[in-house]
Protein backbone atom coordinates (compact mmCIF):
# COMPACT_ATOMS: atom_id res chain seq x y z
CA UNK A 1 0.00 0.00 0.00
CA UNK A 2 1.01 3.17 -0.88
CA UNK A 3 -0.14 6.94 -0.92
CA UNK A 4 -0.12 9.20 -3.27
CA UNK A 5 -2.02 12.83 -2.64
CA UNK A 6 -4.45 12.02 0.07
CA UNK A 7 -4.59 8.93 -2.07
CA UNK A 8 -4.57 4.83 -0.85
CA UNK A 9 -3.42 2.15 -3.25
CA UNK A 10 -2.63 -0.90 -3.56
CA UNK A 11 0.62 -1.93 -5.50
CA UNK A 12 -0.17 -4.74 -7.14
CA UNK A 13 -0.03 -6.41 -10.38
CA UNK A 14 -2.76 -7.37 -12.52
CA UNK A 15 -2.87 -11.10 -11.75
CA UNK A 16 -2.25 -10.58 -8.06
CA UNK A 17 -5.64 -8.12 -8.35
CA UNK A 18 -7.56 -11.24 -10.05
CA UNK A 19 -6.02 -13.37 -7.52
CA UNK A 20 -7.46 -11.35 -4.83
CA UNK A 21 -10.68 -10.91 -6.68
CA UNK A 22 -10.98 -15.05 -7.23
CA UNK A 23 -9.98 -15.50 -3.28
CA UNK A 24 -12.95 -13.29 -2.07
CA UNK A 25 -15.37 -14.88 -4.00
CA UNK A 26 -14.75 -18.45 -3.44
CA UNK A 27 -14.56 -17.69 0.02
CA UNK A 28 -17.77 -15.69 -0.20
CA UNK A 29 -16.36 -12.69 0.90
CA UNK A 30 -17.42 -9.18 -0.11
CA UNK A 31 -14.41 -7.08 -1.76
CA UNK A 32 -15.09 -3.31 -2.70
CA UNK A 33 -13.23 -2.37 -5.52
CA UNK A 34 -12.14 1.04 -7.03
CA UNK A 35 -9.72 2.58 -9.58
CA UNK A 36 -8.14 5.96 -9.85
CA UNK A 37 -6.40 7.68 -12.34
CA UNK A 38 -5.59 11.29 -12.56
CA UNK A 39 -8.41 13.21 -12.61
CA UNK A 40 -9.82 11.00 -9.89
CA UNK A 41 -6.82 12.31 -7.45
CA UNK A 42 -7.14 15.77 -8.39
CA UNK A 43 -10.91 15.74 -7.28
CA UNK A 44 -10.29 13.53 -4.34
CA UNK A 45 -7.98 16.77 -2.90
CA UNK A 46 -11.62 19.25 -2.86
CA UNK A 47 -13.90 16.42 -2.57
CA UNK A 48 -13.59 14.99 0.87
CA UNK A 49 -16.94 12.84 0.47
CA UNK A 50 -15.17 10.99 -2.81
CA UNK A 51 -12.11 10.64 -0.91
CA UNK A 52 -13.70 8.39 1.95
CA UNK A 53 -15.45 6.32 -0.60
CA UNK A 54 -12.32 6.03 -2.78
CA UNK A 55 -10.06 5.39 0.73
CA UNK A 56 -12.25 3.00 2.38
CA UNK A 57 -12.54 1.02 -0.34
CA UNK A 58 -10.83 -2.62 -0.04
CA UNK A 59 -8.84 -2.75 -2.94
CA UNK A 60 -7.46 0.58 -4.85
CA UNK A 61 -5.71 -0.17 -8.30
CA UNK A 62 -3.90 2.56 -10.29
CA UNK A 63 -5.83 2.95 -13.17
CA UNK A 64 -4.13 5.54 -15.30
CA UNK A 65 -0.08 5.60 -16.86
CA UNK A 66 -0.15 9.18 -15.30
CA UNK A 67 -0.68 7.71 -11.85
CA UNK A 68 1.95 5.07 -12.13
CA UNK A 69 4.41 8.23 -13.30
CA UNK A 70 3.61 9.95 -9.87
CA UNK A 71 4.45 7.01 -8.00
CA UNK A 72 7.85 7.10 -9.35
CA UNK A 73 8.44 10.69 -9.23
CA UNK A 74 7.91 10.51 -5.74
CA UNK A 75 9.88 7.19 -4.86
CA UNK A 76 6.73 5.15 -3.73
CA UNK A 77 7.45 3.27 -7.72
CA UNK A 78 4.14 0.87 -8.45
CA UNK A 79 4.66 -2.15 -9.76
CA UNK A 80 2.47 -1.80 -12.91
CA UNK A 81 -1.11 0.46 -14.36
CA UNK A 82 -4.49 -1.79 -12.93
CA UNK A 83 -6.60 -0.50 -16.02
CA UNK A 84 -10.31 -0.88 -15.30
CA UNK A 85 -11.69 -2.21 -17.95
CA UNK A 86 -8.82 -4.74 -18.38
CA UNK A 87 -9.60 -6.17 -14.93
CA UNK A 88 -13.21 -6.36 -16.12
CA UNK A 89 -12.45 -8.09 -18.89
CA UNK A 90 -10.34 -10.27 -16.82
CA UNK A 91 -13.02 -10.95 -14.73
CA UNK A 92 -15.70 -11.57 -17.40
CA UNK A 93 -13.29 -14.65 -18.74
CA UNK A 94 -12.64 -15.87 -14.44
CA UNK A 95 -16.55 -15.42 -14.55
CA UNK A 96 -16.94 -17.56 -17.27
CA UNK A 97 -14.18 -20.18 -16.30
CA UNK A 98 -15.37 -20.04 -12.70
CA UNK A 99 -19.31 -20.23 -13.50
CA UNK A 100 -19.58 -16.72 -11.54
CA UNK A 101 -22.46 -14.24 -12.18
CA UNK A 102 -22.30 -10.76 -13.29
CA UNK A 103 -24.39 -8.01 -12.91
CA UNK A 104 -24.24 -5.14 -15.51
CA UNK A 105 -25.15 -1.53 -14.36
CA UNK A 106 -25.14 1.71 -15.82
CA UNK A 107 -24.64 3.76 -19.32
CA UNK A 108 -28.16 4.10 -21.52
CA UNK A 109 -30.49 1.34 -22.09
CA UNK A 110 -28.66 0.39 -25.22
CA UNK A 111 -25.13 0.29 -24.24
CA UNK A 112 -25.79 -1.78 -20.96
CA UNK A 113 -27.95 -4.16 -23.59
CA UNK A 114 -25.56 -4.57 -25.99
CA UNK A 115 -22.67 -5.21 -23.50
CA UNK A 116 -25.08 -7.89 -22.24
CA UNK A 117 -25.61 -9.29 -25.85
CA UNK A 118 -21.53 -9.03 -26.60
CA UNK A 119 -20.22 -11.07 -23.14
CA UNK A 120 -23.74 -14.07 -23.64
CA UNK A 121 -22.54 -14.42 -27.43
CA UNK A 122 -18.66 -14.38 -26.71
CA UNK A 123 -19.42 -16.60 -23.39
CA UNK A 124 -22.80 -17.67 -22.23
CA UNK A 125 -25.72 -16.16 -21.29
CA UNK A 126 -25.31 -18.10 -18.11
CA UNK A 127 -22.85 -15.62 -16.69
CA UNK A 128 -25.63 -13.01 -16.55
CA UNK A 129 -27.01 -12.53 -13.30
CA UNK A 130 -28.87 -8.88 -14.45
CA UNK A 131 -28.42 -5.64 -16.04
CA UNK A 132 -29.64 -2.07 -15.58
CA UNK A 133 -29.13 1.18 -17.13
CA UNK A 134 -27.37 4.01 -15.39
CA UNK A 135 -30.30 6.59 -15.17
CA UNK A 136 -32.14 6.90 -11.76
CA UNK A 137 -32.87 9.21 -9.12
CA UNK A 138 -31.53 9.07 -5.67
CA UNK A 139 -34.15 7.87 -4.03
CA UNK A 140 -34.43 4.69 -6.11
CA UNK A 141 -30.81 4.00 -4.71
CA UNK A 142 -31.62 1.66 -1.85
CA UNK A 143 -34.39 -0.41 -4.10
CA UNK A 144 -31.40 -1.06 -7.43
CA UNK A 145 -28.91 -2.23 -4.74
CA UNK A 146 -31.88 -4.45 -3.00
CA UNK A 147 -32.43 -5.37 -6.66
CA UNK A 148 -28.50 -6.07 -7.86
CA UNK A 149 -27.99 -7.94 -4.38
CA UNK A 150 -31.27 -10.33 -4.81
CA UNK A 151 -30.39 -11.27 -8.45
CA UNK A 152 -27.48 -14.38 -7.19
CA UNK A 153 -24.76 -11.58 -8.56
CA UNK A 154 -20.96 -12.55 -7.60
CA UNK A 155 -19.59 -9.24 -9.24
CA UNK A 156 -21.07 -6.00 -9.66
CA UNK A 157 -19.54 -3.99 -12.47
CA UNK A 158 -21.21 0.05 -12.08
CA UNK A 159 -20.77 2.04 -15.54
CA UNK A 160 -21.41 5.44 -13.71
CA UNK A 161 -19.28 8.74 -13.63
CA UNK A 162 -17.32 9.89 -10.81
CA UNK A 163 -18.24 10.87 -7.91
CA UNK A 164 -21.83 9.02 -8.70
CA UNK A 165 -20.37 5.45 -8.75
CA UNK A 166 -17.78 5.61 -5.78
CA UNK A 167 -20.59 7.28 -3.59
CA UNK A 168 -23.63 4.91 -4.77
CA UNK A 169 -21.00 1.60 -3.47
CA UNK A 170 -20.08 3.58 -0.44
CA UNK A 171 -23.30 4.21 0.44
CA UNK A 172 -25.22 1.19 -0.34
CA UNK A 173 -22.21 -1.33 0.75
CA UNK A 174 -24.37 -3.08 3.05
CA UNK A 175 -27.33 -3.58 0.84
CA UNK A 176 -24.87 -5.18 -1.56
CA UNK A 177 -23.39 -7.39 0.85
CA UNK A 178 -24.70 -10.44 -0.81
CA UNK A 179 -22.08 -9.42 -3.70
CA UNK A 180 -18.33 -10.16 -3.56
CA UNK A 181 -17.41 -8.76 -5.51
CA UNK A 182 -18.28 -4.27 -6.46
CA UNK A 183 -16.89 -2.02 -9.01
CA UNK A 184 -16.97 0.98 -10.99
CA UNK A 185 -15.79 1.17 -14.61
CA UNK A 186 -16.33 4.01 -15.70
CA UNK A 187 -17.01 4.06 -19.47
CA UNK A 188 -15.95 0.50 -20.01
CA UNK A 189 -19.65 -0.81 -20.98
CA UNK A 190 -18.83 2.57 -23.93
CA UNK A 191 -15.94 0.61 -25.07
CA UNK A 192 -17.46 -3.06 -25.29
CA UNK A 193 -20.51 -2.23 -27.07
CA UNK A 194 -18.26 -0.25 -29.51
CA UNK A 195 -19.51 3.04 -29.29
CA UNK A 196 -16.29 4.51 -27.90
CA UNK A 197 -12.88 3.15 -29.47
CA UNK A 198 -10.21 2.16 -27.29
CA UNK A 199 -6.11 3.41 -27.90
CA UNK A 200 -3.89 1.17 -29.65
CA UNK A 201 -1.34 -0.65 -27.13
CA UNK A 202 1.36 1.58 -27.69
CA UNK A 203 -0.07 4.73 -26.96
CA UNK A 204 -1.93 2.57 -23.50
CA UNK A 205 2.00 1.42 -22.78
CA UNK A 206 3.27 5.39 -23.42
CA UNK A 207 0.24 6.96 -21.22
CA UNK A 208 -1.42 8.36 -24.12
CA UNK A 209 -4.45 6.85 -23.60
CA UNK A 210 -6.04 10.16 -22.19
CA UNK A 211 -5.35 11.63 -25.55
CA UNK A 212 -6.86 9.22 -28.04
CA UNK A 213 -9.65 9.60 -25.63
CA UNK A 214 -9.89 13.06 -26.11
CA UNK A 215 -9.70 13.25 -29.80
CA UNK A 216 -12.59 11.32 -29.74
CA UNK A 217 -14.47 13.41 -28.06
CA UNK A 218 -12.62 16.72 -27.56
CA UNK A 219 -16.10 19.13 -26.15
CA UNK A 220 -16.86 16.82 -23.94
CA UNK A 221 -13.03 15.71 -22.51
CA UNK A 222 -11.10 18.41 -22.87
CA UNK A 223 -11.81 20.12 -18.99
CA UNK A 224 -11.40 16.34 -17.76
CA UNK A 225 -7.63 15.88 -19.34
CA UNK A 226 -6.38 18.46 -20.28
CA UNK A 227 -7.46 20.79 -16.98
CA UNK A 228 -7.34 18.03 -14.58
CA UNK A 229 -4.00 16.19 -15.81
CA UNK A 230 -2.31 19.48 -15.92
CA UNK A 231 -3.19 20.04 -11.90
CA UNK A 232 -2.21 16.50 -11.42
CA UNK A 233 1.17 17.10 -12.69
CA UNK A 234 1.66 20.37 -10.73
CA UNK A 235 0.10 18.41 -7.52
CA UNK A 236 2.66 15.81 -7.90
CA UNK A 237 5.77 17.89 -8.78
CA UNK A 238 4.78 20.40 -5.71
CA UNK A 239 5.09 17.56 -3.80
CA UNK A 240 7.76 15.98 -5.10
CA UNK A 241 9.76 19.52 -4.47
CA UNK A 242 8.55 20.63 -1.26
CA UNK A 243 7.50 17.36 0.94
CA UNK A 244 9.39 17.21 4.26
Amino acid sequence: MIEILNTRIHNLTMQETLQIVDNSISQGKQLHHVVVNAGKIVAMQKDLQLRQSVNESDLINADGQAVVWASKVLGKPLKERVAGIDLMVNLVQLAHDKNYKVFFFGAKEEVVKKVVDTYSKQYSSDIIAGYRNGYFKKEEEQDIAKEISESGAHILFVAISSPTKENFLYENKALLEKVNFVMGVGGSFDVVAGKVQRAPLWMQKSGLEWFFRFAQEPKRMWKRYLVGNSKFIYLVLKEALFKP
